[in-house]
């Protein structure tokens, strides 16, 4: 059983994630605020990093890694939500991850799934297919958007694998962490720069919350799920950490003015159903 107080934290960790992209999501400059976010979460990093160790020497190579999948990834979910609706990307990229996971470790570490592990695939596969149909039937589906959000669901099965070997050679989940947050904007920001895409000083200005805002959040939700996995079986919590799934479209509506159809409540439910049931079974 999961003791009450790290279910809370979970939901909490959720929401905090489903929030920080939201806050993209709502920019009308989504790649400048991104880099301001990636900011913030390195600012709060520098807080922690003071009375951490170092990862161990091991762990480095994969950490390099990670820091420019994560850059990446970044700028797919800048251009993800340019042009998709929070209600559409959100649930699309989280729910495609865990298939692509299933599928390559079935490729490449001949780890075939259970027939739990297809019957989630299947809730996801068909919750996506109801998605992409009310889209379609809204007239409001971009081809545009899909590709990036394919690729964004690739680079986060690429990052959980890499970092799923170098947080456990690097001796300390919350060092790796910190350093991976801070690494990770310093090559945005020197890649915004090069590419005279940085944030204008004015903006800056204005929009400094919003970096710090959305830094905190998407660390702090980080940090609060690996907090919970240590009290907890790995699997109950990132089974309920799909509920971001759902947070995510109560916020589109609540908060960016988006339209919930029956149709897409289906779909993400169904998404979230499989995600859920891939990580439990």
């Amino acid at each position: 059983m999961m003791p009450l107080e790290v279910l809370l934290i979970v939901l909490l960790a959720a929401l905090l994630h489903a929030s920080w992209n939201a806050l993209i999501r709502a920019s009308s400059h989504n790649l400048q605020d991104t880099c301001l976010l990636v900011v913030g979460a390195a600012f709060w990093t520098l807080f922690l990093i003071p009375f951490l160790p170092l990862p161990q020497s091991e762990s480095w190579n994969y950490l390099a890694l990670s820091v420019v999948l994560h850059v990446i990834y970044f700028v797919l979910l800048a251009v993800c939500y340019r042009f998709g609706q929070l209600s559409f990307s959100y649930p699309m990229m989280r729910g495609i991850a865990p298939v692509i996971t299933a599928l390559a470790m079935a490729l490449l570490y001949g780890e075939s799934p259970s027939v739990g592990a297809w019957l989630g695939i299947g809730c996801i596969c068909g919750g996506i297919v109801l998605l992409s149909g009310d889209a379609w039937r809204a007239k409001s589906l971009d081809w545009a958007t899909v590709g990036p959000v394919l690729a964004t669901a690739a680079i986060i099965v690429c990052y959980t694998l890499v970092d799923g070997h170098g947080v456990r050679l690097a001796g300390h989940a919350l060092a790796y962490t910190s350093w991976l947050f801070l690494l990770t904007a310093a090559v945005f920001i020197v890649l915004s720069a090069l590419l005279g895409r940085i944030a204008s000083w004015r903006r800056t200005r204005i929009q400094w919350a919003r970096g710090l805002v959305g830094g905190a959040c998407s660390l702090a939700s980080y940090g609060l799920v690996l907090w919970a996995m240590m009290r907890a079986p790995i699997a109950l919590v990132a089974a309920l950490r799909e509920t971001s799934v759902v947070i995510a479209a109560i916020i589109a509506v609540c908060c960016l003015g988006e339209r919930l159809t029956w149709l897409r409540v289906l779909s993400i439910c169904t998404v979230t159903a499989g995600a859920v049931v891939i990580k439990i079974i």
